[in-house]
């Protein structure tokens, strides 16, 4: 499914030899756009909410998403406080509400705190919703005895670990060998590989047959959908933030912007690292008294 949208839309995007520019024929284009832009996962977190909530034989997986999201937020926020400064930047002051949060290096748009909020909300309401209705025929319904034969929560992904420095090794290489901007080190890859492929490596085994993959190929899509909107056709061109060349692989598509390539990397890193943090956290709390044995492997 992948292949059928990445590989088509690749060869069509490296035509544009020549990208073009966006003339701004105002000072200020975009009063507020980045802040009325977040209503792109505001209302669909606010409806699918609605919905869960509603759903009284859905307890379990509102407590899952409850936790799921304590672990996941965090991990946005500490990418904005300790690194925002280091990876990003916000030319467009004017399309933000002015507040600044104080972090490492100067301060980040309060934007940018409701965007990994209601983000990562988005990815996980939406598999859930995919899971529990829309393709509800696909998904486990009895985690209880599912999970039995489960020895324990924590099992080693080699294949992922493998990736991972895979991907790593390669960034150095690109970036130093054949990057149109070697200067620095391709930390946002590094960060997006670490909070990726960390989870996977030491749950995916586990997380795997209880998958709906075919509510996470929904997902997926959807928040491709939206980023294709929100930012190859919006923030970049109007400057609502973008990406210091000294943290990335220096790869960009230049037909939207020149958009570096890592923004694309993580629609699908935010939507896999979720959906794996989710049902690994269903699986925990539906074991019970059994889950502390469980993680630990001491289960008989």
């Amino acid at each position: 499914m992948l292949g059928l949208v990445v590989v088509p839309a690749a060869l069509t995007l490296q035509t544009v030899s020549h990208p073009g520019r966006l003339e701004m024929t105002s000072a200020n284009p975009t009063p507020l756009g980045y802040t009325i832009s977040l209503s792109l996962f505001v209302v669909p977190v606010s409806t699918l909410l609605w919905w869960l909530c509603h759903r009284r034989d859905l307890g379990l997986q509102r407590r899952a998403c409850g936790r799921t999201l304590a672990v996941l937020v965090p991990l946005g926020f500490v990418l904005d406080l300790v690194f925002g400064n280091a990876f990003f930047i916000f030319p467009n002051s004017a399309a933000t509400l002015g507040i600044g949060v104080p972090a490492v290096g100067g301060t980040i748009p309060l934007e940018e705190f409701l965007f990994y909020l209601s983000g990562f909300g988005v990815v996980l309401l939406t598999y859930v919703w995919a899971d529990e209705y829309w393709m509800a025929a696909y998904n486990i319904s009895d985690y209880t005895a599912a999970t039995i034969g489960i020895p324990r929560l924590v099992q080693f992904h080699w294949p992922s670990l493998a990736v991972g420095a895979g991907l790593l090794g390669t960034a150095l290489l690109y970036k130093k060998l054949w990057s149109p901007a070697p200067a620095g080190f391709p930390w946002y890859v590094t960060y997006l590989v670490m909070a990726s492929f960390v989870p996977s490596a030491g749950f995916f085994r586990t997380a795997q047959p209880y998958i709906n993959w075919r509510a996470f190929s929904f997902t997926f899509f959807f928040m491709v959908l939206v980023s294709l909107l929100w930012e190859a056709t919006l923030a970049l061109p109007y400057g609502w933030w973008g990406y210091r060349a000294t943290a990335m692989l220096g790869l960009t598509i230049g037909a939207w912007s020149q958009l570096p390539i890592e923004a694309v990397w993580v629609w699908l890193a935010v939507s896999f690292t979720t959906v794996i943090s989710y049902e690994v956290v269903k699986i925990w709390l539906d074991m019970g008294k059994r889950a502390l044995e469980a993680f630990f492997g001491a289960q008989s």
